[in-house]
């Protein structure tokens, strides 16, 4: 509970007390709480820990861009093998390094996405956001390996905000107008009318969530020493950071002279501190407002038309998606003969989810104890509920799936949804897919006898689809690899190639 953390005053006990009974009426607060327990959740070595790590990952295709990245830096990057889906880059970097690395970005998307019932919420909210962004760039130009906590530590540093906002809105606005009355700002005003800072009630909030010693550390203030020094720590750097960071966000927000102007003075104060020159911490700026705009949605320093024009240029470019099932074959191929055919199922399923733009890819495996097929592993939102439902006997019915079985080729329906076709759809099927307009289905096919599927679809989010051959001819490439690791596990040997 947030009222476990003891205020040093009994009005600030009670207004933690009435803070964690909003919480629970309300349930936690969205972005935050959903991102943490997810990428907590995966580290933690839960079933399943690599697949979960990847999910967590592919949800974000930024964090996706920065996990390969970093699995092929020099650091990583081992005989020369280049890594090209998240799958092989767990088994690369393993779950704990991606854990700390995904926390940060991860929190930007689900706030970023986040919407509220008040506008000062949502606002309060973007600024962490562009906090974020903001001390991601500062910490790449330093070259810092204390970067990755000093961006969670920047969206953090407002939590207090946040929470007050988001569960006690009437209380923040008295909160302003008394801050106002004065002439004073609502962070000097809080211990007065609050019984503590703002700062302690963010830290009450992270210590509820069951964050690590070092991130509540590394939300405080601190300011600049006025005199250079010649050591700074690293937990006063990453704090450092942080504070900048958010006093950058609440001047950058509005996107005018006066905001510009706030944050040249303090690029020109934290520079000595933070060891990276003004204008290069002004250029790391500038940076972080160019992704800003793509991440952020009611801030004047958005541009809305501008993501939907991205968006709508991206979906007519799905012709690269080629690029991206040659670069999964890659890897498929460097870990032929070490990966188990679980591994290969998931890098292929991870493949064709991003190479073919699938909003939905399920991997389904036989039991030919059970005489069944069911659903095992998955990529795409909202997919995960439906796992246990999405399961069918392995006797031959007259539909689709069982004729894609049967004749051991890739099928493309182009039009689920018509009425002529219906009767070829499974019920299990209709319960579960039936948003879908196209989809495809990939058996798998082991000595003669079906092993299990991918299957794979597209929403109406997506204009009409058509593959080329190209695409289905990689995809047949793809499947005989996931073939070869079943035979090999099974001790099969596999038919050669003729070409």
């Amino acid at each position: 509970m947030i009222n476990s953390y003891k205020a040093s005053t009994p009005l600030g006990n009670k207004t933690l007390t009435e803070l964690g009974d909003c919480t629970r009426r309300r349930g936690d607060m969205p972005g935050f709480a959903k991102a943490i327990t997810a990428i907590l959740g995966a580290m933690r070595g839960e079933d399943e820990q690599e697949f979960n790590m990847t999910r967590t990952v592919l949800s974000d295709p930024v964090l996706t861009q920065k996990v390969l990245r970093l699995a092929n830096s020099g650091m990583y990057s081992a005989f020369g093998q280049h890594v090209n889906t998240v799958s092989k880059a767990v088994l690369v970097l393993g779950t704990e390094a991606i854990g700390h690395l995904a926390l940060g970005l991860k929190l930007i998307e689900e706030l970023a996405a986040t919407s509220t019932d008040t506008t000062v919420a949502h606002i309060e909210m973007e600024k962490a956001v562009l906090a974020g962004i903001v001390a991601q760039q500062i910490a790449y130009t330093a070259e810092s390996r204390h970067g990755e906590e000093a961006v969670v530590c920047s969206m953090l540093h407002t939590l207090g905000r946040m929470m007050l906002t988001f569960y006690m809105p009437d209380r923040w606005h008295e909160l302003q107008r008394l801050a106002d009355q004065d002439g004073r700002s609502v962070e000097d005003a809080a211990p007065e009318f609050l019984g503590l800072s703002l700062e302690e009630v963010g830290h009450a909030a992270a210590l509820h969530w069951g964050l690590p010693a070092s991130l509540v550390n590394g939300m405080r203030t601190v300011m600049p020493p006025p005199e250079p020094q010649a050591e700074i720590s690293a937990a006063d750097w990453i704090a450092g950071l942080s504070t900048m960071s958010a006093m950058c966000a609440e001047s950058l927000w509005h996107d005018d002279a006066v905001g510009a102007e706030k944050v040249k003075q303090l690029t020109e104060s934290y520079a000595g501190m933070l060891g990276v020159e003004a204008p290069n911490l002004i250029h790391a700026i500038e940076q972080a407002k160019v992704i800003a705009a793509n991440d952020l949605t009611i801030a004047p320093l958005s541009r809305p038309a501008e993501r939907r024009a991205k968006a709508l240029a991206k979906t007519r470019q799905r012709a690269a998606g080629n690029k991206i099932l040659l670069s999964g074959l890659s890897d498929m191929r460097d870990v032929l003969d070490t990966a188990s055919p679980g591994q290969m199922v998931q890098i292929a399923l991870e493949t064709v989810y991003k190479g073919l733009d699938f909003s939905r890819a399920v991997a389904f495996v036989r039991n030919r104890k059970d005489n069944t097929y069911s659903a095992k592993i998955s990529f795409g939102e909202g997919t995960r509920e439906l796992l246990a439902g999405m399961t069918f006997d392995d006797a031959y019915e007259p539909n689709v799936f069982h004729a894609a079985l049967n004749s051991d080729r890739v099928i493309f329906i182009e039009n689920a949804r018509d009425a002529k076709f219906a009767a070829k759809l499974p019920l299990w099927w209709k319960s579960s897919l039936s948003e879908a307009r196209s989809f495809v289905i990939l058996p798998l096919s082991a000595n003669g006898q079906p092993a299990g599927f991918l299957y794979g679809d597209w929403d109406d989010s997506f204009p009409p689809i058509s593959l080329s051959q190209t695409e289905f001819s990689l995809l047949n490439d793809m499947r005989a690899m996931v073939v070869r690791a079943v035979e090999r596990r099974h001790g099969i040997t596999p038919e050669p190639v003729v070409r």
